[in-house]
């Protein structure tokens, strides 16, 4: 007779992220660099990423995510003070050139990168993603962004596109991107026949011809097939725009700072629009954050965010969310209850997210000031953020887990 665990179902795997940016400084931390023994002023050694390689690697963590932005937030008060200050999300490394250094000292953990479709040309991510598929032997993703930030086009000398239209070259982007990666060079063009003496066979190398309405490109891809081909396609997109490319593209979307329930919602609409797409939802793989403070006891994890408390720069978690959001957080009094402005789209969206959101663990009832939003800002971010001891983080992931 079966035992009554042979009738239970498999227990669902849980994929772990480290979530990276690679800035002398801090994400989502404002301030914690002045904290004693914070390690962020060696962010622009490589040591400090080979490092986290290898203690990823050590602990069964999936994949290093790299965010990355451009420019920087100069929304707060109309300049970069704030977050310059702070040492927030500035003093940024390009981390594709972090990669292979990382990849060279593990041999399981993945690496995902975020690469704009607005700035860097199709040819060259291609060649530059196809290079890191050779070099980490098939462990690197894409995080595939659009880039959204005015200070982003003024520094690439661009006007911004609208959402939309972003989305209309981002399509058109990765048309031309799997055509570079899939159509130019066949399975059997490298040859290595000495007898016939042919390295590459020119018949099975495709030129691709592209001729679109953002776009235009005549040229083989520049590297011969990588162990993927094509790099696992991460997305973040939030928006009605964001969330249809990345059901039509996506194999891995980060959802960002959201309750279980909230998250739960989300996913579950990803996974239609990726089915009425003519894809399999359930291959899709979510990511939600959290930013937890960890100790070996519960007195020793509530020193560690007594401390971070301390060492909070509420002024560059407000300039860090100006940014996000596009308004200028510093029009508002730091100690009043936030009154937004319900008919500007912008604010009303802030509106709707600060009144639905709780952490996990959070009682806090009290309203929404501009100091209380800069500390949650410079202690995780809108992220839960629980204080507890590893058992009990990993029940909240766990319960997290069990609404995908």
């Amino acid at each position: 007779m079966p035992s009554a665990s042979a009738s239970e179902p498999p227990k669902k795997k849980i994929h772990l992220n480290f979530f990276e940016t690679a800035c002398t400084g801090n994400h989502e931390c404002s301030g914690q660099w002045s904290a004693p023994g914070d390690n962020s002023r060696t962010k622009d050694r490589l040591k400090y990423y080979t490092d986290l390689a290898k203690l990823a690697e050590k602990h069964k963590i999936t994949c290093i995510f790299f965010a990355d932005t451009y420019a920087g937030h100069d929304i707060y008060g109309g300049n970069m003070d704030a977050v310059l200050r702070a040492g927030v999300q500035v003093a940024q490394l390009d981390p594709l050139v972090i990669i292979s250094a990382m990849a060279a000292v593990t041999e399981s953990v993945s690496f995902g990168v975020t690469g704009s479709v607005t700035y860097i040309p199709p040819f060259a991510l291609a060649r530059t993603f196809s290079s890191l598929d050779h070099l980490t032997e098939g462990r690197i993703a894409w995080n595939v962004v659009t880039s959204w930030s005015h200070a982003a086009a003024d520094a690439f000398g661009m006007e911004l596109l609208s959402g939309p239209k972003r989305y209309e070259l981002g399509e058109e982007y990765m048309d031309l991107v799997y055509k570079l990666w899939n159509g130019s060079w066949a399975d059997d063009s490298v040859r290595y026949d000495e007898v016939n003496r042919v390295a590459y066979e020119p018949s099975r190398i495709k030129k691709i011809e592209h001729q679109g309405t953002y776009l235009k490109l005549s040229a083989r891809h520049q590297l011969h097939p990588s162990p993927q081909r094509c790099p696992v396609i991460f997305q973040a997109g939030t928006s009605k725009s964001g969330q249809a490319f990345a059901a039509r593209h996506a194999e891995a979307i980060y959802i960002g700072g959201m309750l279980p329930s909230h998250a739960a919602g989300q996913i579950k609409a990803s996974r239609a629009l990726a089915e009425s797409a003519g894809r399999d939802g359930t291959t899709m793989k979510f990511f939600a954050a959290i930013s937890p403070f960890l100790g070996r006891t519960v007195e020793e994890a509530q020193a560690k965010f007594d401390l971070a408390y301390k060492h909070a720069d509420i002024i560059g978690g407000l300039g860090q969310f100006s940014g996000y959001t596009g308004i200028d957080m510093s029009k508002y009094p730091l100690d009043e209850e936030l009154v937004l402005d319900t008919s500007d789209p912008k604010e009303n969206m802030i509106h709707g997210f600060l009144g639905n959101f709780v952490d996990s663990l959070e009682t806090n009832t009290e309203p929404w000031t501009p100091r209380r939003l800069g500390y949650k800002m410079a202690l995780g971010g809108l992220h839960p953020s629980p204080v507890g001891t590893p058992e009990m983080i990993a029940d909240i992931m766990q319960d997290a887990s069990s609404l995908h």
